[in-house]
Parts: structure tokens; C-alpha cells; sequence
């Protein structure tokens, strides 16, 4: 039933968002040097890694580490990066990965290849097992904010709720805090 889900709701959000899609992406190809999409290498549903796309916000040759790392993540951001950022548009192209089958709408936020802490918390509590989603639990309850074992818990709570009800709640709470910029860093 989830996989269903995804799907109509991927293909019904990529017609419904087909021009902004394209705005986005001449926005990203005539403010900055280099490709209109990101191919970022992430952790999927046991541990499989897979490439995950996003509008690029960030300049070409920028270190694949977590922003948070980044000693000046400001230095980074293209000219439209930070407002792609702050807006989640740059999140837009992953409507592919959830079409494709790497990524759900609602699950864990996939992990970077290199974050071996959070991989490691993720698959001692089995949560590793779930198909990473657009947005999850930990995104509507503090985004980038939270350290990682506050990040497992919420997946973890998410792992034994999980249901379409609690999905389509995720969805509408993203909405909001996406609409509100809440918790958004850069």
C-alpha cells in the first residue's frame, strides 16, 4: 500500500510541479558554473547505497560532508543555494528517487555515505530496514538541529508508528514547517 502511495503521489506532485521544477532548475544553470543537479551518494534501505539527486545549491568541488560540517557552509552556497535551501526546493529532483523505488515519501532522511555514526545507531535499532523517505519523524521534530541519537529515537518511534495515517501526517506537518522555514539553517 505505501509503495502505491508513492507513486501516485510522486507522479500527481511532478505534473502539479512540473513548471516550478523547470524554473528551478535554468534558476540553478544560469546563477553558477557546473551540472543543475547533484548526484549525492546516500544510504538506502539496508545499507544499500544509491544516488539520490538534488537541484545544486552548493558550488562544484564543495566537500560531501553534512553542511553542519562545513566550516563557513556560507562560503559554499551558489548565488540562489541558501533560498533553493530554505525553500526545500532543492529537494524537488528526488521526486525521481521516490518514482524509482530508492527513497518513500515519509521514512528516515537517507544518510550520507560518510556518516557512519548514524548509519551504525540506524542498524542496531533496525531501523535500517525502512526505505529512506523525503521526509520523516526527526525532519518535522527539528530538521538538521537534533544530534544523531536524538535523530535514531525519532526514527526508531517512527519505525513502530509507521502507518498511512501517521505518513500523511508526517506530509502535512513537512508542508507546514517548509511553509514556516522552520528550523532550516541554511
Amino acid at each position: 500500500m505505501k509503495r502505491v502511495f508513492d507513486l501516485v503521489l510522486a507522479a500527481l506532485a511532478g505534473a502539479m510541479l512540473f513548471i516550478p521544477i523547470l524554473v528551478v532548475a535554468a534558476l540553478v544553470r544560469f546563477t553558477s558554473k557546473g551540472p543543475i543537479l547533484y548526484w549525492s551518494d546516500r544510504v538506502g534501505c539496508n545499507n544499500q547505497i544509491f544516488k539520490m539527486p538534488k537541484f545544486r545549491s552548493m558550488q562544484v568541488g564543495t566537500p560531501a560532508v553534512a553542511t553542519h560540517l562545513l566550516s563557513n557552509p556560507d562560503a559554499y552556497l551558489t548565488p540562489v543555494g541558501s533560498f533553493l535551501r530554505k525553500s526545500s526546493l532543492d529537494e524537488l529532483p528526488q521526486l525521481w528517487s521516490i518514482l524509482k523505488g530508492d527513497m518513500s515519501f515519509v521514512g528516515p532522511r537517507p544518510a550520507l555515505f560518510n556518516q557512519h555514526d548514524l548509519m551504525e545507531l540506524r542498524t542496531r535499532a533496525g531501523v535500517h530496514r525502512l526505505k529512506p523517505g523525503l521526509t520523516g519523524w526527526a525532519q518535522i521534530n527539528g530538521r538538521d538541529e537534533l544530534p544523531i541519537p536524538q535523530k535514531v529515537a525519532l526514527d526508531i518511534e517512527y519505525m513502530h508508528r509507521q502507518s498511512l495515517i501517521f505518513d500523511v501526517k508526517i506530509i502535512f506537518l513537512t508542508a507546514w514547517k517548509v511553509l514556516a522555514r522552520d528550523n532550516v539553517t541554511h
